[in-house]
């Protein structure tokens, strides 16, 4: 990362994503550290989905664990998501701020999307409905490191980790499809995804996302 760089008004979103078990976490509030301190004057705003707002919490607690139909599982993300935005994100971009969020949209297009199996149509549906704003733009993060690992891999991981969730704890071959729907994605928009290999060491993922350059497309 260039630390000369300017994060452009009206602020700067960048997002978190990969599969459970890819690392992203291990690295998010160090690498919010780092942007303090190469953006002194920029107030940064850390968040997650589902989550964020004191509603979207609530939905967090019954969407990781309690069971439901597919399609009230998306609508409940996106309902925690609509307020995430109107409450967290889009005031911060507007102010000026730097938004970093662990999970987006993207994780609904490859969890209910790839992983579960609902329509790739209702998905963008959604996507806009909730999403798009008053310039007819959809907000979406300016970059979003996915942290890609093997589901196998991943898996070993997370049972050494902490207890799963109803996500966590769903087959490989689950979370094998998860994984193929963000690499989809991010070879669909090459110019917002930095893909992070999550094979590497702790030392060398960090040391790739302290270099990788915050280019507003």
């Amino acid at each position: 990362m260039d630390p000369t760089m300017n994060v452009n008004e009206p602020g700067f979103f960048i997002s978190f994503e990969g599969i459970d078990g890819a690392g992203k976490s291990t690295h998010i509030n160090a690498y919010c550290e780092l942007l303090k301190s190469r953006f002194p004057n920029r107030t940064l705003v850390l968040t997650r989905e589902p989550g964020g707002t004191a509603l979207g919490e609530q939905l967090r607690a019954l969407l990781l664990e309690a069971p439901m139909h597919l399609e009230t599982e998306a609508l409940l993300m996106f309902a925690a998501r609509r307020e995430h935005v109107a409450q967290v994100i889009a005031p911060a971009l507007a102010a000026g701020h730097i938004v970093v969020s662990d999970r987006f949209t993207d994780a609904s297009f490859a969890y209910q999307g790839g992983g579960r199996g609902l329509s790739i149509e209702k998905l963008n549906a959604l996507e806009q409905w909730v999403q798009k704003q008053d310039n007819g733009q959809l907000l979406q993060p300016n970059i979003t490191f996915l942290f890609d690992l093997p589901g196998a891999v991943a898996e070993a991981r997370r049972s050494k980790a902490r207890t799963p969730d109803k996500f966590e704890r769903l087959d490989l071959a689950f979370f094998e499809r998860v994984r193929q729907e963000y690499l989809r994605r991010a070879k669909a928009d090459p110019q917002r995804f930095v893909l992070v290999d999550a094979t590497q060491t702790q030392e060398a993922i960090w040391d790739f996302l302290c270099q990788a350059p915050l280019a507003i497309r």
